[in-house]
């Protein structure tokens, strides 16, 4: 299961329009190679390096696996999550200081989830467990300038 992107490609740095400070817009995001059988998908957004531990910048849960892209500033259809913004949606990448992480995951299930709009990461998490039959990764780097 692959997860791509036309404005930036593996370990890149994230363009300025898609932080907090630019646009604060959604990159284009591709999809493919889902497994058959898939019968939603997670779209996990996260940063590792945060001070505080691992921080979500966004989470989308019940995406049709027939779902191929959504384009800039656009949100795949879904349930959508909290993230750490205390927000529903993207949250740019941010850091205080230094470069950062930031992964951008796509999961196959084996099923759709049971979760209300607004619901965090930790209940994401353990309603995804046991039920992933792909993922893919996409992961960029950003630093904030002085």
């Amino acid at each position: 299961m692959k997860i791509t992107s036309s404005a930036f490609q593996e370990s890149a740095n994230i363009p300025l329009k898609f932080t907090c400070d630019g646009a604060g817009t959604s990159p284009p995001l591709q999809i493919a190679d889902v497994p058959a059988g898939a019968k939603s998908l997670v779209l996990i957004v996260d940063d590792p390096d945060a001070p505080s531990g691992l921080f979500t910048h966004w989470i989308v849960w019940n995406i049709s696996p027939r779902t191929g892209s959504f384009g800039e500033g656009s949100a795949p259809n879904g349930v959508h999550g909290t993230n750490d913004f205390g927000k529903s949606g993207y949250g740019g990448p941010c850091p205080p200081s230094g470069t950062h992480r930031y992964y951008f995951r796509i999961f196959a299930l084996d099923r759709e989830l049971d979760l209300p709009f607004g619901a965090k990461r930790g209940q994401l998490d353990a309603a995804m467990k046991g039920h992933v039959v792909g993922q893919g990764e996409l992961m960029g780097r950003y630093s904030r300038k002085k």
